[in-house]
């Protein structure tokens, strides 16, 4: 196969009478066709034709074009994509779990629902609440899972509660998700460090809130030393306090939400616990809460009797299923291999070092690319090209972009939006010393480069700068040379 048939598409690539595999004719009498004749198409499919070295190469060749976390350092700020360890996936590959069905009679899968049950129990101490649902298939999923709980348990008390409050510096799914559970959103302002402006909150706090969504340490990857201010201003008010556990990375056995007042939280449990995440899928965004709010939660949810397991359906008040079956069990069971692994001494150190590394980088950069608020971080930094767009004509993109010539997945850029030209980075604990004097290096050779030789930027990718709004909206699915 030539370089230029990698970049085809398998119809190109067809040929008449060619086959991975041949298999006999049929030898079922046509007497037992079910499909009556108008159900039959008057041909097959015109599905393209190829060999299996054919199919295999160009499979290859396209996995070749991916980046991902084994093969390139992966600094990407709020998505936290950090090392799979294989021995996990080595784990969820023996058959018992991995061709375990999921109508599996509870007498039959008890070595899977105690793994469940212990991962419940586990995440309520990280948490430092009292129930935990693992139903949720993702982070943003179990955020919209809690509003949900929190509206049944406000409607359960007869209160008309409409209003989410939600800082300016969130993650989008937040307000995505309170509107979806039937809330209106309003917007907290940031104050000049980054935190959130407690003045502002108490303006817009009444008896409307519902919710106050909090993502502690925030977006901009500080931690607000306000928290139990603020759980307490909602609580007075008879509002409940919602953590977006997209960071928890930073805190595990540092602190628990809980203890700082925190009534719901999410877990991801690829940014925390390493499951596999990438290309849609796949996820798992289990839910902790206080008591109060346990009985809301989805059905099922795995119970002890005795030294049996089972999946307790019998819970009047719940929510419902919000995921098929019992979510992704296979991703649970990653997680649950890591915190078992680690224990909660490797946890707290897990935390340590993804604090000592994103400090360590920040350290080696801060000086040529401007950090708006402060010389400190949590897990993550948020640098800006503002500056350097002002003085040199180089933006946060142009930087980005030219990190894929030297095989750097790029960090996130303008996200938050209360920070001009972001570059959100995070190294997670993964990463060694070493990765990071060399992305630090890089970082700062970008910074002295032409800027126009950086508009065009990069120039070792089949395609450098695509207009991505037109190619959302108007795909080319042929490639031509």
């Amino acid at each position: 196969m030539t370089n230029n048939q990698s970049t085809e598409l398998l119809f190109e690539l067809s040929h008449a009478g060619r086959r991975c595999q041949r298999l006999p004719a049929s030898d079922v009498p046509a007497a037992l066709d079910l499909l009556p004749a108008d159900a039959v198409a008057d041909a097959p499919p015109p599905l393209p034709e190829v060999g299996e070295i054919d199919l295999i190469r160009h499979f290859v060749n396209l996995s070749k074009r991916n980046m991902s976390i084994d093969t390139n350092f992966y600094p990407l700020g709020s998505c936290t994509m950090k090392y799979n360890p294989k021995r996990h996936e080595r784990l969820a590959s023996l058959p018992g779990m991995a061709n375990l069905h999921p109508l599996t009679p509870d007498a039959a899968c008890q070595g899977m629902l105690h793994v469940l049950w212990e991962m419940q129990n586990i995440l309520t101490e990280i948490a430092g609440l009292d129930a935990v649902s693992l139903q949720p298939a993702a982070g943003a999923q179990g955020e919209l899972t809690a509003l949900l709980v929190a509206a049944a348990h406000f409607g359960d008390q007869g209160q008309e509660r409409t209003r989410v409050l939600i800082p300016d510096s969130a993650h989008g799914t937040n307000p995505a998700s309170a509107a979806i559970a039937g809330f209106d959103t309003v917007s907290i302002k940031s104050n000049e460090r980054g935190l959130v402006d407690v003045a502002d909150l108490k303006a817009k706090l009444d008896d409307r809130t519902a919710v106050f969504m909090i993502t502690n340490p925030n977006t901009l990857g500080l931690f607000d030393g306000q928290i139990a201010e603020i759980t307490g201003l909602l609580h007075d008010r008879g509002a409940l306090v919602y953590l977006d556990g997209a960071n928890m990375n930073a805190i595990v056995g540092m602190t628990r939400p809980g203890d700082f007042g925190i009534d719901m939280m999410h877990y991801n449990v690829h940014k925390t616990f390493t499951g596999p995440h990438g290309a849609g899928g796949p996820g798992s965004g289990p839910i902790a809460v206080r008591s109060f709010l346990a009985g809301y939660l989805p059905a099922p949810m795995v119970v002890k009797h005795g030294d049996r397991y089972k999946l307790d359906h019998d819970r009047p008040k719940s929510i419902g299923r919000v995921r098929s079956f019992f979510g992704n069990v296979g991703i649970l069971l990653r997680g649950w291999c890591y915190i078992r692994t680690l224990g909660p001494a490797g946890l707290r150190e897990m935390t340590e070092n993804a604090v000592l590394n994103a400090n360590y980088l920040l350290s080696r950069v801060k000086a040529a690319y401007e950090v708006p608020h402060g010389d400190r971080c949590m897990h993550e930094f948020v640098a800006s090209a503002r500056n350097l767009k002002r003085q040199r004509g180089t933006s946060a993109m142009d930087v980005a972009k030219r990190l894929l010539d030297f095989g750097y997945h790029a960090p996130t850029v303008y996200f938050p939006l209360v920070v001009p030209e972001a570059i959100m980075i995070e190294p997670t604990e993964t990463e060694s010393k070493a990765t990071l004097d060399a992305f630090a290096d890089t970082l700062l050779k970008i910074r002295e480069e032409d800027a126009a030789f950086l508009h065009d930027a990069p120039y070792t990718t089949p395609i450098s700068r695509p207009d991505e709004i037109k190619a959302a909206k108007e795909p080319i699915l042929r490639w031509k040379p």
